[in-house]
């Protein structure tokens, strides 16, 4: 068995997590740039000024902001995303070994503020369509096809502070106008888009998907609609835009098994995994699922969705569905039973038959092949895995080499159940980006030590380091997997 002779073999990154620059050439802030660095004992905060003039900070995933504050970057704290691993003075060195290991496909963000400095502006900042059209340019020139990240766990802050983000609706009109200025800017250069990343993260992460100063669950419901009414709009201006554009989702994905043969684990499983399709039912079939609906009742929850916005969604479905998937977990409804704090903001049960990561992420490839036939059993669009990867600290060696064999493991497992589900189940899976193919900050911990990448960047959490780029031992080995489609994974 092998893989599909034009699958599309890359790596992942994002914006906020690996571009840097954060003020230069008209860049404006974003939300990322108010978030401190963490680590695995430590929670990331957001920085803010109350309305008395009083410089406060709330922990990332909690927060609830007092009115009036007024969100930014101040002195005398750390924000990972000022440099993060400067691809923005890198980009050519960067991509050029992305080709050394025969990329086909690069998925990369754009970073909102660059562009669009405070959301709200009248006209785009020309500097920052240009560095884009620099890596578009540079990607082209080694055959390496863009997949591009429109929103991706930044907003701009002034939409924050000026009217809650995506809480009010305005919000729509300014993703779109970005969103419609990247399609004609890029038109020719980029083919695929995705509108938000890991949409459905925003139940618990309100504040990283979607800039909101609060946890208020109407709110996040208010905003989950208006993100979801972006991207359909998002998608029909591309369609017209270019034909030949095609615009994913992207859900960040774990999956879930009853912790046992209790009927009301199995129960609470369904469940679970119905608030996490209902964005998938979306933004794919282009109507809210009555399971969402009737939960937003019970809750108390008041959904204001006019004929036109039904129609909006009806009308602006995806191409092609995307996801992230790093682990599984497991469910129970005894309140008893020991919970795992780890994950990828997937919260659950410890699975008593995996192994887990340093950083707690329990590590599942069986589980990879169970999401690919659930996406496309349900669905039946094109899959692409857009993030999955292992998290762990690397050690140089005296003489320069990385031998991260951990990681390697990981992601052969992985592969072993894609080619299991490509050519047993007949999945249509086509594209495949491992995430951070080259060492970024951690968005849940916003530290470097927890490293992902087949490239080592010397950058470290106290602050010390001069960027260099060093090929690890999983960077030799990925390079041969692609070289032979798949088939060789030793």
């Amino acid at each position: 068995m092998a893989f599909p002779k034009d699958f599309l073999w890359g790596g992942a990154t994002a914006a906020n997590q690996y571009e840097g620059g954060w003020n230069e050439d008209g860049k404006g802030i974003s939300t990322s740039d108010c978030c401190t660095r963490g680590s695995r004992t430590k929670p990331r905060e957001v920085t803010y000024k109350t309305k008395e003039g009083k410089i406060e900070s709330q922990m990332m995933f909690d927060l609830n902001a007092p009115k009036g504050a007024i969100f930014g970057s101040f002195e005398g704290y750390d924000y990972p995303s000022y440099t993060a691993t400067d691809f923005y003075h890198h980009y050519a060195e960067d991509i050029a070994l992305f080709a050394e290991m025969g990329f086909k496909m690069f998925r990369m963000s754009i970073n909102w503020t660059r562009i669009f400095p405070n959301g709200y502006d009248d006209e785009p900042n020309e500097k920052g369509l240009e560095f884009y059209d620099h890596v578009f340019d540079e990607l082209y020139k080694y055959g390496i096809e863009p997949l591009v990240t429109l929103s991706h766990y930044e907003t701009p802050v002034g939409l924050t502070n000026k009217w809650g983000s995506w809480a009010d609706r305005r919000t729509i009109d300014c993703f779109v106008k970005y969103a419609t200025t990247c399609f004609k800017r890029y038109k020719g250069k980029v083919k695929y888009w995705l509108t938000f990343n890991e949409i459905n993260c925003i139940g618990f992460g309100g504040w990283m998907a979607a800039g909101l100063p609060t946890c208020d669950p109407q709110i996040i419901a208010n905003a989950t609609r208006n993100q979801l009414l972006a991207s359909a709009l998002a998608v029909k201006a591309a369609h017209t835009i270019d034909e030949n554009m095609m615009v994913g989702n992207m859900i960040g994905y774990g999956t879930a098994y009853p912790y046992t043969c209790h009927p009301d684990d199995s129960m609470k499983q369904r469940k679970m995994q119905q608030g996490v399709d209902f964005y998938t039912d979306v933004q794919a079939r282009g109507y809210y699922p009555s399971s969402q609906l009737k939960k937003y009742e019970r809750e108390g929850i008041v959904l204001e969705l006019t004929d036109q916005d039904k129609q909006t969604l009806k009308e602006g479905t995806i191409d092609f569905i995307t996801f992230s998937y790093y682990m599984s977990s497991c469910v129970s409804a005894d309140p008893e039973v020991e919970k795992n704090q780890g994950g990828n903001m997937m919260f659950g049960v410890k699975n008593p038959y995996l192994k887990a990561s340093d950083w707690g992420w329990q590590i599942d490839p069986v589980g990879l092949r169970i999401a690919l036939n659930d996406f496309y059993s349900k669905y039946q669009l094109p899959l692409m895995i857009v993030e999955n990867g292992l998290g762990a600290v690397d050690k140089v060696e005296a003489d320069g080499s990385i031998h991260d064999s951990y990681r390697i493991d990981y992601l052969r497992a992985h592969i072993e159940q894609m080619d299991k589900a490509i050519n047993e189940d007949d999945v249509n899976l086509i594209g495949y980006t491992p995430w951070g193919c080259i060492d970024l900050v951690s968005a849940s911990t916003g530290e470097m030590e927890k490293r992902y990448g087949f490239i080592y960047v010397d950058y470290q959490d106290d602050g010390t380091g001069v960027g260099k780029r060093s090929r690890k031992d999983s960077f030799y080995w990925y390079q041969k997997v692609i070289a032979s489609d798949g088939e060789d994974l030793r």
